[in-house]
């Protein structure tokens, strides 16, 4: 079922594998018929991960990345839309020369292809399959996966199946149906789990390990505790305690006389972090603006990026998720009790009005203020609005009349140097300034301390940018420094103030690029800041 840790527990298994000296690949396969989740709503789907290729993925992927380091690619993630697209385009051309085209085998094998592809340059792939079993959706990913244990054998396959083990607190036990029930629907398809990765409250019982291995035709050793965890950074040690990775390479036959070896890399690297989440030498509380805030999922990569910063900085971030639509009052209320502000990014016009709140809250109380995409659009209009009294001061995305400081910038260079088109009548979906861009610092900037060099690259994913064609001078007399810019010196990418402690936006998503090894340096920065204010 959804939220149960597909995406966790796959990213686990990459980790542990690399810990024991072997390449991988992360990929993923989306039962939903979007070609991409670009267009879906965060309260729905949480998060649109944007990958460096510029792909729009599921959220997952970031923990791919975060876990295993491993930059992934378009050619990594497939949806059912991505599946039908391509099969129907092979159709028009006439490459099935005439047949007639069916789930089985035109859909299956497309989905088998996805999942071999580039296979060949690494000791493994790991492939997650979204979804619950049973879902009408996602049959054909469980039947492409059955013909492949088939084709390629089970010495070069393995299912893991992730389950739920719920535990009755009136009845004081652990309930193994459901697994029971899930494990022989997918036998019913044709398909037999070779580990059973249980998420739990609690450590099964040997009780309950034997009913599940009897009753799932599973060894017992391949029955797995995946126990609830304060962090998820905590997993991955955890599997290895419970077995997970040892049982996968025993499964493939493969041999290691280096257990104590494994052992100590796993706890050098991820039980280290578990001593930087557990004892941090101080807190701090930021304060994140935005309109997503009900659903934890659909600010996953900010909220670890923070945490990043946190873990730079021996210290635990409280993160205060504040609904942008709440009344000044109760704004202002919360604010004042936070040494940080963050604004993230977004889309529409819904909610700006509390985050414009808040960046002035930030400004004129010299709070430390980051924003992010959005953030950066709005702390211009901000700027214009309360500064140069230009109340007219708005993005073409929220009105149709106004002082335009915020518009399409309708041809835009791209990383690969092309020129694309931009309308506000165009296609919603895969049209935005996606994946890395470059950026050009100024050597005079606080940018510049915070990364350490002029050129960088950062991943974006916005429509809309700072128009300073039109209005570059009189951004400059409301206090605004430009401090990072395209490469090309057309659109500004970073955006700082010089008479306030740190006040840093930027156009890009820095927290697509932060992992808990390699915090990226301005949320390590921002939190530095945020500390600094003694609160």
């Amino acid at each position: 079922m959804s939220s149960l840790g597909k995406g966790i527990a796959a990213s686990s298994i990459g980790a542990l594998l690399q810990a024991r000296g072997f390449s991988i690949r992360m990929k993923k396969l989306d039962p939903y018929i979007n070609v991409d989740p670009g267009t879906m709503s965060p309260f729905k789907h949480g998060e649109v991960f944007v990958m460096e290729d510029g792909c729009e993925a599921d959220l997952d992927f970031g923990h791919y990345e975060r876990f295993t380091g491993i930059a992934c690619s378009a050619d990594d993630s497939v949806t059912t839309g991505k599946i039908y697209e391509t099969v129907i385009n092979k159709e028009r051309r006439g490459d099935y020369l005439g047949s007639d085209i069916q789930v089985i085998p035109h859909i299956t094998t497309e989905i088998k292809n996805f999942i071999t592809a580039g296979s060949e340059n690494v000791d493994f792939t790991i492939c997650e399959i979204g979804g619950t079993v049973g879902d009408i959706e996602g049959l054909p990913y469980i039947e492409a996966l059955r013909q492949l244990s088939i084709e390629l054998g089970k010495a070069k396959t393995i299912c893991v199946h992730l389950t739920f083990v719920p535990f009755v607190k009136t009845a004081g036990e652990l309930k193994t149906k459901p697994t029971q029930y899930s494990v022989k629907l997918l036998q019913s398809m044709g398909v037999q789990p070779d580990i059973l990765l249980c998420r739990s409250e609690f450590e099964l019982t040997d009780d309950a390990k034997n009913k599940l291995s009897m009753f799932c035709n599973i060894k017992r050793d391949n029955v797995i505790t995946a126990l609830d965890a304060d962090s998820v950074y905590l997993i991955p040690e955890q599997h290895h305690i419970a077995g997970l990775d040892r049982q996968i390479c025993s499964h493939f036959s493969i041999q290691c006389d280096r257990e104590a070896e494994i052992d100590s890399i796993i706890s050098k690297t991820w039980g280290a972090l578990k001593h930087s989440i557990a004892s941090p030498k101080s807190s701090v509380k930021i304060a994140a603006v935005g309109k997503y805030t009900k659903l934890k999922d659909a600010y996953i990569s900010l909220t670890q990026a923070l945490i990043h910063g946190g873990i730079a900085n021996d210290t635990k971030v409280e993160i205060d998720w504040i609904d942008s639509e709440w009344p000044q009052e109760q704004l202002s209320a919360v604010l004042a009790g936070v040494s940080g502000i963050l604004i993230p990014g977004g889309f529409s016009s819904r909610g700006t009005d509390g985050k414009l709140f808040a960046i002035q809250y930030a400004r004129e109380k010299n709070i430390p203020f980051l924003g992010i995409c959005l953030g950066l659009q709005l702390a211009v209009i901000e700027s214009c609005r309360n500064i140069l009294g230009i109340k007219t001061a708005t993005s073409r995305e929220f009105d149709d009349d106004g002082t335009f400081v915020i518009d399409f910038m309708e041809k835009w260079i791209s990383e690969s140097s092309t020129t694309e088109t931009r309308t506000q009548d165009g296609n919603k979906g895969g049209t935005m300034r996606l994946g890395n861009q470059r950026c050009h610092i100024s050597a005079d900037s606080l940018a510049y301390k915070i990364y350490g060099k002029t050129d960088i690259t950062e991943r974006h994913r916005h429509r809309f940018e700072v128009n300073i064609e039109e209005y570059g001078e009189t951004l400059e007399r409301a206090g605004l420094v430009f401090s990072g810019m395209s490469s090309d010196g057309k659109l500004p990418e970073i955006l700082e103030r010089k008479d306030h402690i740190f006040f840093v936006a930027t156009q890009a998503h820095p927290e697509f690029k932060s992992t808990p090894f390699s915090p990226h340096p301005l949320f390590t920065a921002f939190i530095k800041a945020a500390l600094s204010l003694g609160r």
